[in-house]
Protein backbone atom coordinates (compact mmCIF):
# COMPACT_ATOMS: atom_id res chain seq x y z
CA UNK A 1 0.00 0.00 0.00
CA UNK A 2 1.22 3.32 -0.50
CA UNK A 3 0.64 6.48 1.52
CA UNK A 4 0.53 10.28 0.53
CA UNK A 5 2.96 12.94 1.44
CA UNK A 6 2.12 16.78 1.80
CA UNK A 7 3.62 20.11 2.16
CA UNK A 8 4.41 19.64 5.92
CA UNK A 9 7.61 20.16 6.80
CA UNK A 10 7.60 19.67 10.45
CA UNK A 11 10.66 20.67 12.90
CA UNK A 12 13.21 22.52 11.39
CA UNK A 13 11.61 22.77 8.07
CA UNK A 14 12.93 19.88 6.26
CA UNK A 15 11.15 18.53 3.49
CA UNK A 16 12.72 15.09 3.59
CA UNK A 17 9.47 12.86 3.50
CA UNK A 18 8.77 10.66 7.10
CA UNK A 19 6.58 7.64 7.14
CA UNK A 20 3.41 9.35 8.63
CA UNK A 21 3.08 12.29 6.21
CA UNK A 22 0.15 13.27 5.24
CA UNK A 23 -1.60 10.99 8.37
CA UNK A 24 -3.87 11.85 10.41
CA UNK A 25 -3.42 10.37 14.03
CA UNK A 26 -5.41 10.34 17.80
CA UNK A 27 -3.81 9.56 20.81
CA UNK A 28 -5.65 8.84 23.86
CA UNK A 29 -4.34 9.56 27.11
CA UNK A 30 -2.22 11.88 25.69
CA UNK A 31 -1.50 14.53 28.25
CA UNK A 32 1.62 13.20 29.86
CA UNK A 33 3.76 9.88 30.02
CA UNK A 34 3.37 7.25 27.62
CA UNK A 35 0.55 9.16 25.62
CA UNK A 36 2.61 12.22 25.24
CA UNK A 37 5.76 10.92 24.36
CA UNK A 38 3.54 8.75 21.74
CA UNK A 39 2.21 11.93 20.09
CA UNK A 40 5.30 13.88 19.68
CA UNK A 41 6.89 10.31 18.13
CA UNK A 42 3.64 10.61 15.50
CA UNK A 43 3.97 13.91 15.03
CA UNK A 44 7.85 13.73 14.30
CA UNK A 45 7.02 10.90 12.02
CA UNK A 46 4.96 13.30 9.89
CA UNK A 47 1.94 13.11 11.23
CA UNK A 48 -1.42 15.84 12.01
CA UNK A 49 -2.32 14.78 15.80
CA UNK A 50 -5.10 14.87 18.18
CA UNK A 51 -4.07 14.74 21.36
CA UNK A 52 -7.14 13.36 23.86
CA UNK A 53 -7.49 13.30 27.65
CA UNK A 54 -9.83 13.67 30.59
CA UNK A 55 -7.13 16.31 31.46
CA UNK A 56 -7.78 18.66 29.41
CA UNK A 57 -5.49 21.20 30.18
CA UNK A 58 -2.52 18.30 29.78
CA UNK A 59 -3.41 17.79 26.53
CA UNK A 60 -3.43 21.47 25.68
CA UNK A 61 -0.51 22.27 27.54
CA UNK A 62 1.37 19.09 25.14
CA UNK A 63 -0.09 20.03 21.72
CA UNK A 64 0.95 23.41 22.05
CA UNK A 65 4.45 22.41 22.36
CA UNK A 66 4.22 20.27 19.57
CA UNK A 67 3.13 23.67 17.72
CA UNK A 68 5.85 25.62 19.00
CA UNK A 69 8.08 22.85 17.70
CA UNK A 70 6.05 23.34 14.11
CA UNK A 71 4.23 20.07 14.39
CA UNK A 72 0.28 19.95 13.89
CA UNK A 73 -1.52 19.65 16.92
CA UNK A 74 -4.57 20.02 18.70
CA UNK A 75 -6.67 18.54 21.89
CA UNK A 76 -9.59 17.62 23.24
CA UNK A 77 -11.19 16.41 26.04
CA UNK A 78 -12.56 12.96 26.27
CA UNK A 79 -13.87 9.97 28.69
CA UNK A 80 -13.09 6.58 26.57
CA UNK A 81 -15.80 5.16 27.92
CA UNK A 82 -18.49 7.92 27.10
CA UNK A 83 -19.70 6.13 23.24
CA UNK A 84 -21.05 10.18 22.20
CA UNK A 85 -17.51 11.79 23.75
CA UNK A 86 -15.45 9.36 21.39
CA UNK A 87 -17.85 9.92 18.46
CA UNK A 88 -16.94 13.18 19.00
CA UNK A 89 -13.28 12.92 19.54
CA UNK A 90 -13.28 11.12 15.92
CA UNK A 91 -15.37 13.72 14.06
CA UNK A 92 -13.09 17.00 15.15
CA UNK A 93 -10.30 14.76 14.21
CA UNK A 94 -11.74 14.53 10.99
CA UNK A 95 -12.72 18.03 10.47
CA UNK A 96 -9.60 19.46 11.63
CA UNK A 97 -7.02 17.64 9.79
CA UNK A 98 -9.24 15.97 6.95
CA UNK A 99 -9.54 12.17 8.69
CA UNK A 100 -8.37 9.46 10.93
CA UNK A 101 -6.00 7.50 9.68
CA UNK A 102 -3.87 6.41 12.89
CA UNK A 103 -5.95 5.63 16.29
CA UNK A 104 -3.59 4.81 19.26
CA UNK A 105 -5.51 3.37 22.32
CA UNK A 106 -3.31 4.53 25.36
CA UNK A 107 -5.93 6.10 28.05
CA UNK A 108 -5.95 3.74 30.90
CA UNK A 109 -6.79 2.99 34.65
CA UNK A 110 -3.26 1.87 36.11
CA UNK A 111 -1.63 3.70 39.58
CA UNK A 112 -5.42 4.55 40.62
CA UNK A 113 -6.40 1.36 40.68
CA UNK A 114 -3.28 -1.26 41.63
CA UNK A 115 -3.52 -3.49 44.62
CA UNK A 116 -6.41 -5.35 46.11
CA UNK A 117 -7.57 -9.34 44.91
CA UNK A 118 -10.09 -10.10 42.20
CA UNK A 119 -12.30 -11.45 45.02
CA UNK A 120 -12.08 -8.61 47.00
CA UNK A 121 -12.37 -5.21 45.20
CA UNK A 122 -15.47 -3.07 45.20
CA UNK A 123 -17.55 -3.79 42.12
CA UNK A 124 -17.77 -0.21 41.53
CA UNK A 125 -13.74 -0.14 40.73
CA UNK A 126 -14.28 -3.24 39.24
CA UNK A 127 -16.99 -1.83 36.48
CA UNK A 128 -14.55 1.28 36.22
CA UNK A 129 -11.72 -0.69 35.30
CA UNK A 130 -13.24 -2.40 32.39
CA UNK A 131 -14.99 0.63 31.06
CA UNK A 132 -12.03 2.66 30.45
CA UNK A 133 -9.16 -0.20 29.98
CA UNK A 134 -11.11 -2.24 27.44
CA UNK A 135 -14.44 -0.76 26.81
CA UNK A 136 -13.15 2.47 25.98
CA UNK A 137 -10.98 1.09 23.15
CA UNK A 138 -13.67 -0.86 21.57
CA UNK A 139 -15.90 2.38 21.34
CA UNK A 140 -12.72 4.40 20.16
CA UNK A 141 -12.36 2.02 17.00
CA UNK A 142 -15.80 1.62 16.70
CA UNK A 143 -15.83 5.59 16.12
CA UNK A 144 -12.64 5.42 13.77
CA UNK A 145 -13.21 2.71 11.47
CA UNK A 146 -15.96 4.44 9.17
CA UNK A 147 -13.38 7.09 8.63
CA UNK A 148 -10.32 4.34 7.86
CA UNK A 149 -12.77 2.45 6.03
CA UNK A 150 -13.68 4.76 3.52
CA UNK A 151 -10.44 5.51 2.67
CA UNK A 152 -9.41 1.69 2.97
CA UNK A 153 -6.66 1.96 5.03
CA UNK A 154 -5.54 2.52 8.70
CA UNK A 155 -3.69 1.41 11.78
CA UNK A 156 -4.93 0.77 14.95
CA UNK A 157 -2.36 0.16 18.05
CA UNK A 158 -4.03 -0.66 21.82
CA UNK A 159 -1.55 -0.36 24.99
CA UNK A 160 -1.66 -3.16 26.31
CA UNK A 161 0.51 -4.23 28.99
CA UNK A 162 3.43 -7.34 30.52
CA UNK A 163 1.13 -7.52 33.24
CA UNK A 164 -1.33 -8.90 30.76
CA UNK A 165 0.92 -11.98 30.85
CA UNK A 166 1.32 -12.14 35.05
CA UNK A 167 -1.38 -12.79 37.64
CA UNK A 168 -2.41 -8.34 38.07
CA UNK A 169 -6.15 -8.93 39.13
CA UNK A 170 -8.65 -6.80 37.55
CA UNK A 171 -5.56 -4.52 35.85
CA UNK A 172 -4.07 -7.66 34.15
CA UNK A 173 -7.45 -8.98 33.24
CA UNK A 174 -8.40 -5.73 31.51
CA UNK A 175 -5.02 -5.94 29.65
CA UNK A 176 -5.07 -9.50 28.86
CA UNK A 177 -8.52 -8.69 27.21
CA UNK A 178 -7.44 -6.47 25.24
CA UNK A 179 -4.58 -8.57 23.80
CA UNK A 180 -7.45 -10.95 22.57
CA UNK A 181 -9.56 -7.71 21.19
CA UNK A 182 -6.83 -7.00 19.30
CA UNK A 183 -7.00 -10.40 17.52
CA UNK A 184 -10.55 -10.40 17.16
CA UNK A 185 -10.37 -7.05 15.29
CA UNK A 186 -7.34 -7.65 13.30
CA UNK A 187 -9.51 -10.53 11.62
CA UNK A 188 -12.89 -8.15 11.81
CA UNK A 189 -11.16 -5.55 10.11
CA UNK A 190 -8.74 -6.50 7.86
CA UNK A 191 -10.87 -6.55 4.45
CA UNK A 192 -11.62 -2.74 5.17
CA UNK A 193 -7.73 -1.92 4.74
CA UNK A 194 -7.05 -1.48 9.02
CA UNK A 195 -4.27 -3.22 10.58
CA UNK A 196 -4.88 -3.80 14.41
CA UNK A 197 -2.08 -4.52 16.65
CA UNK A 198 -1.02 -4.05 20.32
CA UNK A 199 1.59 -3.20 22.38
CA UNK A 200 2.13 -4.58 25.64
CA UNK A 201 4.99 -2.74 27.43
CA UNK A 202 7.31 -3.35 30.55
CA UNK A 203 8.40 -1.29 33.69
CA UNK A 204 8.43 2.58 31.69
CA UNK A 205 9.68 5.75 33.95
CA UNK A 206 6.12 7.39 34.54
CA UNK A 207 4.25 8.87 37.21
CA UNK A 208 1.31 6.08 36.78
CA UNK A 209 3.93 3.45 36.21
CA UNK A 210 7.64 2.47 37.85
CA UNK A 211 7.77 5.76 39.90
CA UNK A 212 5.04 4.50 42.42
CA UNK A 213 6.66 1.58 43.11
CA UNK A 214 8.35 0.66 46.26
CA UNK A 215 11.87 0.71 45.96
CA UNK A 216 12.11 -3.08 47.31
CA UNK A 217 10.46 -3.82 44.10
CA UNK A 218 12.30 -1.76 41.88
CA UNK A 219 15.36 -3.81 43.32
CA UNK A 220 14.00 -6.82 42.90
CA UNK A 221 12.73 -6.03 39.13
CA UNK A 222 16.38 -4.77 38.27
CA UNK A 223 17.85 -8.24 39.20
CA UNK A 224 15.25 -10.26 37.04
CA UNK A 225 14.93 -8.40 34.19
CA UNK A 226 17.39 -8.09 31.56
CA UNK A 227 17.30 -4.67 30.75
CA UNK A 228 15.14 -3.93 33.65
CA UNK A 229 13.61 -0.16 33.22
CA UNK A 230 12.57 1.93 29.96
CA UNK A 231 11.33 5.52 29.17
CA UNK A 232 7.74 6.57 27.23
CA UNK A 233 10.53 7.15 24.34
CA UNK A 234 11.54 3.97 24.13
CA UNK A 235 8.15 2.53 23.30
CA UNK A 236 7.63 4.99 20.20
CA UNK A 237 10.04 3.12 17.34
CA UNK A 238 7.64 0.34 18.03
CA UNK A 239 4.46 2.58 18.07
CA UNK A 240 5.58 4.15 14.38
CA UNK A 241 6.27 0.76 13.13
CA UNK A 242 2.53 -0.37 13.91
CA UNK A 243 1.34 3.02 12.14
CA UNK A 244 3.25 3.12 9.40
CA UNK A 245 3.33 1.09 6.08
CA UNK A 246 6.24 -0.62 7.20
CA UNK A 247 3.83 -3.20 8.87
CA UNK A 248 1.55 -3.33 5.94
CA UNK A 249 1.59 -7.15 6.86
CA UNK A 250 1.13 -7.24 10.59
CA UNK A 251 -1.90 -7.57 12.28
CA UNK A 252 -3.40 -9.26 15.23
CA UNK A 253 0.26 -8.97 16.68
CA UNK A 254 1.21 -7.72 20.66
CA UNK A 255 4.65 -6.38 20.53
CA UNK A 256 6.59 -6.76 23.87
CA UNK A 257 8.81 -3.46 24.26
CA UNK A 258 10.06 -4.78 27.81
CA UNK A 259 13.65 -5.19 28.06
CA UNK A 260 12.99 -8.64 28.30
CA UNK A 261 10.67 -8.78 30.93
CA UNK A 262 7.99 -11.30 29.89
CA UNK A 263 9.78 -14.37 27.92
CA UNK A 264 7.73 -15.53 24.84
CA UNK A 265 8.06 -17.91 22.57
Amino acid sequence: MTTGTDSRAGHGGSATARPLDGKVAIVTGAAGGIGRAYARGLAEAGAAVLLADLALDGARAAAKDLEADGYEAAAVRVDVSDEAGVAEMARTAAERFGSVDILVNNAALMAEIMGGTLTGIPLETWHRTLAVNLTGPLLCARAVVPYMAEKGYGKIVNQSSGGAFLPSAHYGVTKLGLVSMTMSLAKELAPKGIRVNAIAPGWVNTDAGLSTTPPEVRAALAASIPIPFGDPEDLVGGLVYLASPASDWVTGHTLNIDGGWIPRT
